[in-house]
Protein backbone atom coordinates (compact mmCIF):
# COMPACT_ATOMS: atom_id res chain seq x y z
CA UNK A 1 0.00 0.00 0.00
CA UNK A 2 1.38 3.37 -1.27
CA UNK A 3 1.54 6.66 0.78
CA UNK A 4 -1.23 7.71 -1.57
CA UNK A 5 -3.50 4.85 -1.12
CA UNK A 6 -3.29 5.58 2.56
CA UNK A 7 -3.18 10.14 3.15
CA UNK A 8 -5.05 10.40 -0.38
CA UNK A 9 -8.42 10.43 -0.86
CA UNK A 10 -10.36 8.52 -3.32
CA UNK A 11 -14.01 9.89 -3.30
CA UNK A 12 -15.62 12.92 -4.25
CA UNK A 13 -14.59 15.44 -1.06
CA UNK A 14 -18.49 17.11 -1.23
CA UNK A 15 -19.33 13.11 -1.44
CA UNK A 16 -18.54 12.72 1.86
CA UNK A 17 -19.30 15.65 3.49
CA UNK A 18 -23.34 15.38 2.28
CA UNK A 19 -23.00 11.47 3.38
CA UNK A 20 -21.73 12.49 6.86
CA UNK A 21 -24.38 15.14 6.96
CA UNK A 22 -27.01 13.03 6.45
CA UNK A 23 -26.14 10.48 9.23
CA UNK A 24 -25.71 12.80 11.51
CA UNK A 25 -29.16 14.26 11.07
CA UNK A 26 -30.42 10.67 11.35
CA UNK A 27 -28.35 9.64 14.26
CA UNK A 28 -29.63 13.48 16.04
CA UNK A 29 -33.16 12.45 15.09
CA UNK A 30 -33.10 8.87 16.12
CA UNK A 31 -31.55 9.62 19.60
CA UNK A 32 -34.37 12.32 19.70
CA UNK A 33 -36.79 9.49 19.40
CA UNK A 34 -35.27 7.21 21.54
CA UNK A 35 -36.03 9.80 24.33
CA UNK A 36 -33.35 11.48 26.61
CA UNK A 37 -32.50 9.16 29.50
CA UNK A 38 -29.98 8.32 27.17
CA UNK A 39 -28.63 11.74 27.17
CA UNK A 40 -27.95 11.79 30.77
CA UNK A 41 -28.01 8.01 32.15
CA UNK A 42 -25.85 6.04 29.95
CA UNK A 43 -26.20 2.43 30.77
CA UNK A 44 -23.64 -0.46 29.32
CA UNK A 45 -26.50 -1.33 26.70
CA UNK A 46 -26.11 2.40 25.58
CA UNK A 47 -22.45 2.36 25.36
CA UNK A 48 -22.67 -0.76 22.94
CA UNK A 49 -25.30 0.74 21.17
CA UNK A 50 -23.34 4.01 20.28
CA UNK A 51 -20.23 1.70 19.48
CA UNK A 52 -22.16 -0.75 16.53
CA UNK A 53 -23.94 2.54 15.37
CA UNK A 54 -20.00 4.34 15.18
CA UNK A 55 -19.45 0.91 13.34
CA UNK A 56 -22.29 0.38 11.53
CA UNK A 57 -22.64 4.31 9.98
CA UNK A 58 -19.18 4.48 8.90
CA UNK A 59 -18.72 3.28 5.68
CA UNK A 60 -21.80 5.52 4.77
CA UNK A 61 -20.62 8.43 5.64
CA UNK A 62 -17.13 7.85 3.59
CA UNK A 63 -18.01 5.24 1.15
CA UNK A 64 -15.16 3.73 -0.70
CA UNK A 65 -12.95 6.03 0.74
CA UNK A 66 -10.80 4.46 3.67
CA UNK A 67 -7.77 7.65 3.37
CA UNK A 68 -6.69 8.81 6.95
CA UNK A 69 -7.90 12.61 4.63
CA UNK A 70 -11.29 10.66 3.60
CA UNK A 71 -11.80 10.15 8.38
CA UNK A 72 -10.58 13.60 8.62
CA UNK A 73 -12.93 15.23 6.17
CA UNK A 74 -15.65 13.15 7.48
CA UNK A 75 -14.66 13.72 11.71
CA UNK A 76 -14.27 17.53 10.63
CA UNK A 77 -18.08 17.63 9.05
CA UNK A 78 -19.42 15.80 12.20
CA UNK A 79 -17.68 18.67 14.36
CA UNK A 80 -18.89 21.27 12.32
CA UNK A 81 -22.09 20.23 12.07
CA UNK A 82 -22.28 19.44 15.57
CA UNK A 83 -20.95 23.41 16.33
CA UNK A 84 -23.35 24.64 14.25
CA UNK A 85 -26.64 22.74 15.78
CA UNK A 86 -25.44 24.26 19.10
CA UNK A 87 -25.28 27.38 17.89
CA UNK A 88 -28.50 27.20 16.26
CA UNK A 89 -30.01 25.90 18.52
CA UNK A 90 -29.09 28.75 21.50
CA UNK A 91 -30.71 31.19 18.79
CA UNK A 92 -33.92 29.75 17.96
CA UNK A 93 -35.81 28.61 20.85
CA UNK A 94 -38.16 25.89 18.69
CA UNK A 95 -34.95 24.22 17.28
CA UNK A 96 -33.75 23.93 21.21
CA UNK A 97 -36.99 22.81 22.26
CA UNK A 98 -37.67 20.19 18.85
CA UNK A 99 -33.82 18.80 19.82
CA UNK A 100 -34.06 19.15 23.78
CA UNK A 101 -37.16 18.67 24.63
CA UNK A 102 -39.02 19.73 27.52
CA UNK A 103 -38.54 18.68 31.22
CA UNK A 104 -41.26 16.09 32.05
CA UNK A 105 -42.97 16.39 35.31
CA UNK A 106 -43.22 12.94 37.27
CA UNK A 107 -44.60 12.99 40.45
CA UNK A 108 -46.74 16.23 41.32
CA UNK A 109 -47.61 15.96 45.33
CA UNK A 110 -46.48 12.60 45.85
CA UNK A 111 -48.34 11.28 43.69
CA UNK A 112 -46.81 9.42 40.06
CA UNK A 113 -48.05 11.23 36.88
CA UNK A 114 -48.36 7.39 34.89
CA UNK A 115 -48.55 8.51 31.70
CA UNK A 116 -45.75 11.34 32.13
CA UNK A 117 -43.82 8.58 33.39
CA UNK A 118 -44.69 5.99 30.46
CA UNK A 119 -43.87 9.09 27.89
CA UNK A 120 -40.63 9.83 29.41
CA UNK A 121 -39.64 5.99 28.88
CA UNK A 122 -39.03 5.11 32.66
CA UNK A 123 -40.57 2.89 34.96
CA UNK A 124 -41.64 3.76 38.90
CA UNK A 125 -38.93 1.86 40.34
CA UNK A 126 -36.13 3.87 38.39
CA UNK A 127 -38.04 7.22 39.43
CA UNK A 128 -37.85 5.76 43.21
CA UNK A 129 -34.59 4.75 42.93
CA UNK A 130 -33.79 8.75 41.92
CA UNK A 131 -35.72 9.53 44.91
CA UNK A 132 -33.35 7.56 47.08
CA UNK A 133 -30.32 8.99 45.54
CA UNK A 134 -31.66 12.34 46.65
CA UNK A 135 -31.98 10.87 50.12
CA UNK A 136 -35.65 10.28 50.63
CA UNK A 137 -37.30 7.07 51.11
CA UNK A 138 -40.86 7.56 50.58
CA UNK A 139 -42.52 9.01 47.49
CA UNK A 140 -44.73 11.26 49.96
CA UNK A 141 -41.38 13.10 50.87
CA UNK A 142 -41.70 14.44 47.33
CA UNK A 143 -43.54 17.14 46.59
CA UNK A 144 -42.20 16.91 42.44
CA UNK A 145 -39.89 14.91 40.81
CA UNK A 146 -39.15 15.93 37.09
CA UNK A 147 -37.15 14.96 34.23
CA UNK A 148 -34.60 17.53 33.06
CA UNK A 149 -33.79 17.85 29.51
CA UNK A 150 -30.46 16.71 30.27
CA UNK A 151 -31.67 13.19 31.55
CA UNK A 152 -31.26 13.87 35.26
CA UNK A 153 -34.26 13.65 37.46
CA UNK A 154 -34.73 16.73 39.83
CA UNK A 155 -36.93 16.23 43.28
CA UNK A 156 -38.50 19.07 45.18
CA UNK A 157 -39.12 18.01 48.96
CA UNK A 158 -42.83 17.89 49.86
CA UNK A 159 -43.24 21.17 52.35
CA UNK A 160 -40.54 23.39 50.01
CA UNK A 161 -40.82 26.82 49.17
CA UNK A 162 -41.10 27.66 45.58
CA UNK A 163 -39.30 30.36 44.19
CA UNK A 164 -39.98 32.16 41.39
CA UNK A 165 -37.12 34.02 39.41
CA UNK A 166 -37.62 36.76 37.04
CA UNK A 167 -34.94 35.84 34.54
CA UNK A 168 -34.33 33.16 32.31
CA UNK A 169 -31.44 31.19 33.04
CA UNK A 170 -29.97 29.67 29.87
CA UNK A 171 -27.27 26.75 29.75
CA UNK A 172 -23.54 26.97 30.23
CA UNK A 173 -22.27 24.88 27.09
CA UNK A 174 -19.43 23.13 27.72
CA UNK A 175 -16.22 25.61 26.04
CA UNK A 176 -17.86 28.73 26.91
CA UNK A 177 -16.51 29.44 30.70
Amino acid sequence: MSTADVFGIHADLWEIVYRTAIIYAAIVIGMRLTGRRQLGQMTPFDLVLGLLIANAVQNAMVGPDTTIFGGVVAAGTLLVLNRGLEIASDRLPLLRHAIEGKPILLVNDGVFIPDHVRAAGLSDDLIMQAIREHGFERLDQVRMAVLEIDGTVSIVPAGSATVRTRDRLRAVRRGTL
